[in-house]
């Protein structure tokens, strides 16, 4: 081996055979919107901002992430520890990725939907209580529906991340290599789109032992329209308590139901853009690997 060779070799090392010696600031940037992210996954609810939160970090993360990926030393680095085998499971995680986002955003365009023809319903019928009823029903069957396909979801991706952390302990390598980067961005990423689906079913949520509890009852059919306490709720599940309220014949005021509704448009709106805007980092950081291993 050349002398030149072996010096560009030994002048990748930090914590790895990977990554500079002298830490790049990509690298701190990374390690630090990796452990944010980790942090709000041990101590959020399932609230629209800590949603909200989960969704910019997850933004600022990738962004980070393919930041690295454009230098040439890691694009060195990346395909020299990288085996085919490597190779394909980075590229089936991405696109797996890209599957919960799109079942995601497709579940938002149906909420939003439904939640206009409510409103619809709203305008047209204010006085005609049984149209409303009828809108509701509708509303909360979809809703249902809904539930449905977010928990064969939550299955795929609970399967998905289960591969990936018996993958990254049979490595037994404690160092932070450019694919120790890539499989960190996979699993951080997928327990937040998790946190996301559970939200959009309504649930609450305030742990990571609380968040198992509530996956467990989502995964039986028969509790897919289970009740949660008032004081955990979302602005998702206000909608729906308000909608029982109104089909049990309970008071409750035509107001207080559409602010709920403006609430919960906006929050979809918010949902939507951050969605959206992962996808299409992920796609970008799924062209530059696909560049770096083409060549």
């Amino acid at each position: 081996m050349a002398v030149g060779e072996t010096n560009t070799k030994s002048s990748l090392h930090l914590r790895s055979n990977s990554l500079p010696s002298a830490p790049h600031p990509f690298t701190s940037q990374f390690e630090e919107h990796l452990q944010r992210l980790k942090d709000s996954e041990a101590t959020s609810s399932l609230t629209s901002s800590s949603i909200n939160y989960k969704l910019n970090g997850l933004r600022d993360l990738h962004e980070c992430a393919d930041k690295l990926l454009q230098l040439p030393i890691t694009q060195q680095a990346l395909a020299g520890e990288c085996s085919n085998k490597c190779v394909d499971e980075l590229l089936d995680g991405s696109v797996r990725i890209l599957d919960i986002c799109d079942t995601i955003k497709d579940c938002l365009v149906q909420q939003k939907e439904n939640m206009h023809e409510l409103e619809s319903a709203i305008r047209r019928r204010r006085d005609a209580k049984d149209g409303l009823l009828i809108e509701s029903g509708k509303y909360l069957a979809s809703r249902k529906q809904m539930k449905k396909v977010i928990r064969k979801a939550l299955g795929n991706l609970k399967g998905f991340k289960n591969e990936l952390m018996v993958a990254s302990s049979n490595k037994n390598n404690k160092t932070l290599s450019m694919l120790g980067i890539l499989k960190e961005s996979e699993v951080v990423t997928m327990s937040s789109l998790e946190s996301l689906l559970l939200f959009i079913t309504g649930s609450k949520g305030q742990s990571k032992q609380n968040r198992r509890s509530i996956i467990s009852k989502l995964m039986q059919p028969n509790t897919l329209g289970c009740d949660f306490p008032e004081a955990d709720t979302n602005v998702i599940e206000k909608v729906d308590a308000a909608l029982m309220s109104l089909i049990n014949h309970k008071p409750s005021p035509i107001d207080n139901f559409q602010s709920h509704l403006e609430n919960l448009e906006i929050c979809i709106q918010n949902l939507e853009v951050g969605v959206e805007y992962l996808s299409r980092q992920l796609i970008r950081t799924r062209v530059s690997l696909l560049n770096i291993f083409n060549h």
